[in-house]
């Protein structure tokens, strides 16, 4: 029985993947159960602030990502890849 063609695996990606999941389920463990608890202990009120708090938090972890993606499309588009 003659075998399967091997297929390439690119590693890369798949690390790529594997951790873009791994900071959206700590992302989202953040706001669930983080504010999940905030509204449990102390109201809806401070639920949301904590939202926006939380939020607003981001915002400077996604330009520094944004600029990254940027800075490595550059590179990219210059390498000629």
């Amino acid at each position: 029985m003659p075998k399967s063609p091997h297929k390439e695996r690119d590693l890369r990606a798949y690390a790529r993947s594997t951790q873009f999941k791994i900071v959206l389920g700590a992302l989202l463990i953040t706001f669930v159960v983080g504010n999940g608890l905030i509204w449990l202990l102390y109201g809806s009120d401070a639920a949301s602030l904590g939202l926006l708090c939380m939020g607003i938090g981001l915002v400077p972890v996604l330009l520094i990502i944004i600029s990254m993606w940027m800075m490595n499309w550059i590179v990219q588009k210059t390498k000629g890849d």
